[in-house]
């Protein structure tokens, strides 16, 4: 029996009944972690397969959730800032 590929694995979880159910979750991280977190996450959602292919598909609303917890991160860790120059620093 073949294993199912991962992106059809995560399609899978992500349509389980109760998953768009919001969760609260408080956390107390340094703000390297907060910086750190929010680079890993917004890497993960531009991330290809090595055919080109998007690793986990996501939906639009799941992109723009995900975006919104990066910004609201950052300045709640008074990281918004830093974080546009270190990407300014990544284009160059």
């Amino acid at each position: 029996m073949a294993i199912p590929p991962l992106e059809t694995i995560y399609e899978t979880l992500l349509a389980v009944p109760g998953m768009h159910d919001p969760v609260k979750i408080d956390l107390k991280i340094p703000r390297k972690t907060v910086l750190l977190l929010t680079e890993v996450i917004t890497r993960g959602m531009e991330q290809k397969s090595e055919s080109g292919k998007v690793v986990i598909q996501i939906s639009k609303q799941s992109e723009e959730e995900l975006n919104t917890i990066i910004s609201e991160s950052l300045e709640k860790a008074g990281l918004t800032e830093l974080s546009q120059r270190l990407k300014k620093l990544q284009t160059v």
